[in-house]
């Protein structure tokens, strides 16, 4: 009897086992086609989720590995719509308006012509993408796509983490412990990336005290949850716009996320359980605050964007000019941009 209550005991295991992995499912596929949903949260996974698949779709699974990957920032070619890697990145840095805040870096000022005239070759701006962080650009672009109100784009994630709470009645986020907060689409997942470890307590004490401007950071948006799961995603994950997926508890917590520690011991081939890229310093969940909250900020209607997933229909500047066309000759790669009126904290380090 003992024996047979042990099989039955295995066998209803591996049954919710099974169930586990078939409730696991990537969200973006059907998500990306909701550009103009009426909800903010919505909005938000439709656009990250459309560039996830127009990066072929990387992710990092659960045990934290890169299980797909077959293209990235670099790269000339191979986005799913046959575009240039490098010159998507260039866009989001261009048309979310920062990068001018990043004029001082070599390169930046070709990256202003190349992601609307495919003849450019601004061999300079594509030093500027592979050299220069752009995760919170990517973040930026996504929330102006999405149109979440109060929301103040910059190059450093810092800046928009710490006005969640030095200034909550501004921002369309809550700050929230990700070791308690209940995670739902549009909410931003943050980790320190910094030697130094500060977690959830040491990150709120640091910006409670005025400090660490320019503090180094990474954020993915949650594009959705179900049943044991929340998926992420994040630009500039092992240089492309990646999914993450992470494990969820019963109450929508997570659970069991992988948390980098002063005494973690060091990712090797010695030591394979500590390879994860999935294991950080988790410091800080942000909330996207309610629909009708983010209404007293702003409007939270569906932006009109045209074109507003492939960039600018018509090229920005010509090299090979028709008089009278209006469209402005190129610069010479290196000229120098207006004087940069910088809207954020310096990004050193900034990702």
């Amino acid at each position: 009897m003992v024996h047979r209550a042990w099989l039955r005991h295995l066998l209803v295991l591996s049954l919710l086992l099974l169930a586990g992995s078939a409730w696991a499912s990537d969200p973006c596929p059907a998500l990306a086609q909701r550009q103009s949903d009426p909800s903010v949260a919505t909005r938000i996974g439709a656009f990250a989720c459309a560039e996830n698949l127009r990066w072929n779709r990387p992710f990092v699974d659960l045990q934290g590995r890169l299980a797909s990957a077959s293209v990235y920032e670099a790269e000339n070619s191979g986005l799913a719509d046959s575009a240039s890697p490098w010159r998507r990145v260039a866009f989001y840095w261009q048309s979310s308006g920062l990068l001018r805040s990043v004029a001082q870096r070599p390169g930046a000022a070709d990256c202003r012509h190349a992601s609307d005239n495919p003849s450019y070759a601004g061999p300079s701006c594509r030093g500027f993408v592979i050299d220069t962080p752009w995760s919170a650009a990517f973040i930026s672009w996504v929330a102006q796509r999405a149109g979440i109100p109060g929301f103040t784009s910059s190059a450093s994630h810092f800046d928009y983490v710490r006005a969640a709470r030095a200034n909550p009645g501004s921002s369309p986020y809550g700050y929230a412990d990700p070791g308690s907060a209940r995670l739902a689409p549009g909410d931003l997942l943050c980790y320190v990336r910094s030697s130094r470890i500060y977690g959830y307590d040491g990150l709120t004490a640091l910006i409670d005290r005025g400090g660490a401007a320019g503090l180094p950071m990474h954020c993915d948006f949650v594009v959705g949850t179900d049943s044991g799961h929340a998926y992420t995603v994040g630009g500039n994950v092992q240089q492309a716009v990646t999914l993450r997926m992470l494990n969820l508890n019963a109450n929508g917590q997570l659970w069991g996320l992988p948390q980098r520690g002063s005494d973690s011991v060091a990712c090797s081939p010695d030591q394979e359980a500590a390879c994860s890229f999935n294991r950080q310093d988790w410091a800080v969940v942000l909330k996207l605050k309610s629909q009708d909250e983010l209404a007293r900020l702003g409007p939270v209607t569906p932006r009109l964007l045209p074109q507003q997933n492939q960039g600018p229909a018509q090229p920005g500047c010509c090299e090979n000019c028709v008089l009278g066309s209006g469209i402005p000759r190129c610069p010479a790669p290196g000229a120098p941009v207006p004087p940069a009126t910088p809207d954020s904290e310096p990004i050193q380090g900034s990702e």
